[in-house]
C-alpha cells in the first residue's frame, strides 16, 4: 500500500473565540493605556521613499517595488514575537503558516496562498545567498530545512509572492524568502531560555573588528523532551562564522554555517485508536522512529561597481546529509511492521551572478546568471524494523544540475507609469543510476519563464499593481527517468514531467494615505499544469491533476500610538482541480483561509509586550470534501522587563489558552495491531498543550 506519506498536512482543531476577544480586549486596553501620537512608521507626509511600519519596510515608490506581494520585516519585529520553533520566524511573511508533524528536528510543514507546501515544493527560501530547497530528496521534492537559522541574527526578511520576479526560478510558484544575517552585533549577547517538557535553549554571540572588517561568532543549542509520551529527546546546535569587509558599494563577505540535530518522532496518530482508548492524544505507535541530520556550508560573496553598474557573485558549498526513519501505516506487514528508512546524503555546488545598470531616462537593466549542482551518492528508502534494514525498496545515485539566465528591465514612463518585463531561461540535467536498471537514465529539459509588471502612482502615497508571469517546479530527478515501480522491477511506469509549469497574475493596491496606517491588498490567480505527489514508502513521484487556485490578501500595520504596532494579515483561497474527474474536484489540504494578528509594545520604562493570534482555517482531506479538517486558532505572549540597562528577562506563553487542536491532520489507510484489514481513517499530530519558558538575555 503507498501513503503520502505526512506530505499533505493540514491543521485540525475549531477557533478559540474566547481567546480572540481576549487577545482583542487586550490590543484596545495597551493603546488606550499610551499617549503622543507616534511619528514613527508615517515617514514623512506625502513620500513612501521609506516608510517603516512594524519594522515592515516598504523600499520606495521609485521603481523598487513591482508588486503588492512584496515587502521587508526587519529585525525589531522578531523580538516581541512568541515563537514556539524557529521556522515560526517565517510567519513574519503575511498569509505563511508554519507547523510540524514530527520531531522537532524535521523540516517544517508551510502553509501560503492554498498550498500544503510539503516540506518546501513551492516556496523558494535562502538564507544568506544560500538556497535552502533540496530537490530529488528522500522524504520530499524541494526539502526546506531552516532548523540551522538562528533568529538572534536575522537583520532583514525579505518575501516576494507569486511567479512574477525573473531573478526566482525553481520552487518558487507560491512564493520566495530571503533571510539576510546580521553583519555584526551592535553588542555581545548571551541568551539562556528554560521551560516545561524538558525544554532548553542557549544562544552566545560576539562581533569584533579585524582587518578593517567585521567578525562575527555565533552559536547555539537546544535541547528538548516535548509533551509526548515518548520524549522527543531533540538535541541540536548550531555555529556560524561570518567576515564582512567593505561598504554598500563594493566589498566581500566569508561565511561557514554548521548544524546537527537528531530526535525521536512522535508522528501522526490515528483518531480511532485515540478514541477507543488504546493510546492517549500524545502518545505514539512506533517507538523507534526518529532521525538525525546534519548541513555544512561554506559561501563567499563579492560586489563592486562594474562599469556604470554594479556586480554581486555568490558561491557557496554545502555538505547535507539525513537519516530518518519513519512508521505511517503500523502493521500492514504482520511480521516486521511498516516502518521505513528515508536516505539522503548528499554536496551541493552552485553560484550566482547579479549585475545591475542603469540606462538613463528612468530605465534600468538587470541580468542574472545562475548554476547549482546536487550531486547525491546515495539517496535510499529501505524496509526497517527498529532501525534495522531488513530490505531495499530504492536506492538511487543522482546527479541534477540546473543553469539559469534572466533579464529584467524596468522603465518609467511618466511619473505615475513605470513597467518590469523580464524573462527568466532554465536549463536542467537529471542522471540518475538506480538499483533498477530499468529505471537509470539521463534526461535535459528546459523552460523559459516571462514576466511584466505595470505599476500606476503613487497618487495620495497609493499604488496599483498589475503582474503576470509564469514559473515552475521541478519534478524529483527519479521520477523523470522511471519505467518500472521499484517495489516489484515489473509493473510498467510512465515518467513524470520533468519541469512543472505554473502561471499567475494578480492586482495589487498598497498606501499610506492614512497617517500611521498602511495597508496593502492583492487579487490572485495561480494554474499549475499538475499537483505533485511524492509517495514516500514507495520512493515514488506521481504528477496528478492539473490546478487552480484564487484568492484575497490583506495585510495591515497600524501604530495607534508611540511605541504600540498592530499588525493583521489576512487570506482567502479557492483550491480546485481544474479538469473533469468523478472523484470530485477539491484538491486535498488546501487550506482555505489564514489570519495573522499580532501586537508589540515596548514602554520606556524597560518592559515589552508581544503577543499574537494565529489562525489557519479549514480544508478538505479528499477529493469530494466529504472529510475536512477544521479550523486551529492559537494564541501567544510574550512579556520582557530590562532589569538592567544590559539584562533582559522575559516570560512566553504558548498556547496561551490550551486549545485543543491539531498542528496537522491527514486521512489515509493504516492498519493497527489486531485489525485484518487496513482502514480508512483520520490521522493527527496534536499542538503541544500550554507551556511557559522564561529567557535571561545579557548584553555585554
Amino acid at each position: 500500500m503507498f501513503v503520502p506519506t505526512a506530505q499533505r498536512a493540514v491543521p485540525l482543531a475549531s477557533a478559540n473565540a474566547l481567546a480572540a476577544a481576549v487577545l482583542a480586549s487586550l490590543l484596545a486596553a495597551v493603546a488606550a493605556s499610551t499617549c503622543a501620537p507616534s511619528a514613527y512608521a508615517a515617514g514623512v507626509p506625502g513620500e513612501l521613499d521609506e516608510v517603516i511600519v512594524s519594522a515592515r519596510r516598504v523600499d520606495g515608490l521609485a521603481g523598487l517595488i513591482t508588486s503588492a506581494s512584496v515587502g521587508t520585516v526587519l529585525a525589531e519585529q522578531l523580538e516581541t514575537r512568541p515563537l514556539q520553533r524557529v521556522g515560526e520566524v517565517l510567519e513574519v511573511v503575511p498569509g505563511l503558516i508554519v507547523t510540524q508533524h514530527s520531531g522537532g528536528g524535521k523540516a517544517n510543514q508551510f502553509f501560503l496562498r492554498g498550498f500544503n507546501l510539503d516540506h518546501g515544493t513551492d516556496l523558494a527560501t535562502r538564507v544568506e545567498g544560500l538556497p535552502v530547497n533540496l530537490p530529488t530528496h528522500a522524504h520530499g521534492q524541494g526539502y526546506s530545512d531552516i532548523n540551522f537559522m538562528i533568529p538572534e541574527l536575522v537583520e532583514r526578511i525579505e518575501y516576494r509572492k507569486g511567479t512574477y520576479y525573473a531573478e526566482y526560478g525553481n520552487f518558487s510558484a507560491a512564493g520566495a524568502i530571503d533571510v539576510n544575517y546580521r553583519r555584526s552585533l551592535e553588542h555581545d549577547l548571551a541568551l539562556v531560555t528554560g521551560g516545561q517538557y524538558g525544554y532548553a535553549r542557549a544562544f552566545a554571540g560576539a562581533s569584533r573588528a579585524l582587518a578593517g572588517g567585521d567578525l562575527l561568532i555565533a552559536a547555539d543549542t537546544t535541547r528538548s523532551a516535548g509533551p509526548w509520551e515518548l520524549p522527543e529527546g531533540l538535541a541540536k546546535v548550531n555555529g556560524v562564522i561570518k567576515y564582512t569587509r567593505g561598504d554598500a558599494d563594493s566589498g566581500f563577505h566569508l561565511l561557514a554555517m554548521g548544524y546537527r540535530g537528531q530526535w525521536h518522532s512522535t508522528d501522526q496518530i490515528p483518531r480511532r485508536a485515540v478514541t477507543a482508548g488504546a493510546i492517549g492524544r500524545f502518545g505514539h505507535y512506533d517507538p523507534t522512529d526518529g532521525g538525525e541530520t546534519h548541513r555544512y556550508s561554506l559561501s563567499a560573496g563579492w560586489w563592486q561597481p562594474l562599469g556604470t553598474g554594479s556586480l554581486r557573485v555568490n558561491g557557496y558549498a554545502m555538505d547535507y546529509g539525513l537519516d530518518l526513519y519513519s512508521n505511517f501505516t503500523y502493521a500492514t506487514d504482520p511480521v516486521n511492521g511498516d516502518q521505513f528508512e528515508q536516505l539522503d546524503s548528499r554536496r551541493v555546488q552552485g553560484m550566482d551572478l547579479d549585475y545591475s545598470r542603469p540606462l538613463g531616462a528612468g530605465s534600468t537593466l538587470r541580468a542574472g546568471l545562475q548554476w547549482r549542482r546536487d550531486d547525491i551518492p546515495t539517496v535510499g528508502l529501505y524496509r526497517t524494523r527498529a532501525k534495522v534494514r531488513h530490505a531495499t525498496l530504492r536506492e538511487d545515485s543522482v546527479v541534477q544540475q540546473n543553469v539559469s539566465g534572466w533579464l529584467s528591465h524596468s522603465f518609467a514612463w511618466t511619473d505615475w507609469l513605470r513597467t518590469e518585463t523580464g524573462v527568466r531561461l532554465d536549463a536542467f540535467r537529471f542522471q540518475v543510476a538506480s538499483n533498477v536498471a530499468a529505471n537509470s537514465g539521463l534526461l535535459n529539459d528546459q523552460i523559459a519563464s516571462p514576466k511584466l509588471a505595470v505599476v500606476l502612482g503613487p497618487w495620495q502615497e497609493t499604488e496599483l499593481f498589475l503582474d503576470w508571469g509564469t514559473g515552475f517546479h521541478s519534478n524529483d530527478a527519479r521520477g523523470t527517468t522511471q519505467r518500472v515501480d521499484p517495489l516489484d522491477g515489473v509493473t510498467p511506469m510512465a515518467p513524470v514531467t520533468p519541469l512543472v509549469k505554473a502561471t499567475g497574475a494578480e492586482i495589487g493596491l498598497r498606501t499610506a494615505a492614512i497617517p500611521n496606517f498602511q495597508f496593502a491588498t492583492s487579487l490572485w490567480t495561480l494554474r499549475l499544469d499538475s499537483e505533485l505527489l511524492f509517495i514516500g514508502d514507495g520512493g515514488i513521484t506521481e504528477s496528478t491533476r492539473p490546478s487552480a487556485r484564487d484568492g484575497i490578501e490583506f495585510s495591515a500595520i497600524w501604530t495607534p500610538r508611540e511605541h504600540l504596532i498592530v499588525d493583521a494579515d489576512l487570506a482567502w483561497t479557492r483550491s480546485r482541480f481544474s479538469d473533469q474527474n468523478p472523484a470530485g474536484d477539491r484538491v486535498p489540504n488546501a487550506v482555505e483561509r489564514v489570519a495573522s494578528v499580532g501586537l508589540s509594545y515596548r514602554h520606556p520604562a524597560g518592559w515589552h509586550l508581544g503577543a499574537r493570534l494565529r489562525h489557519l482555517g479549514p480544508a478538505a482531506l479528499v477529493e469530494d470534501n466529504s472529510v475536512r479538517a477544521d479550523a486551529s486558532t492559537i494564541i501567544n505572549f510574550d512579556l520582557g522587563y530590562q532589569v538592567t540597562r544590559g539584562t533582559t528577562v522575559s516570560v512566553t506563553l504558548l498556547n496561551a489558552f490550551d486549545a485543543q487542536a491539531d498542528d496537522i491532520t491527514y486521512f489515509y489507510e493504516s492498519q493497527l495491531p489486531g485489525e485484518p484489514a487496513p482502514v480508512a481513517d483520520v490521522h493527527f499530530h496534536p499542538v503541544e498543550p500550554r507551556q511557559v519558558r522564561v529567557s535571561l538575555q545579557t548584553r555585554f
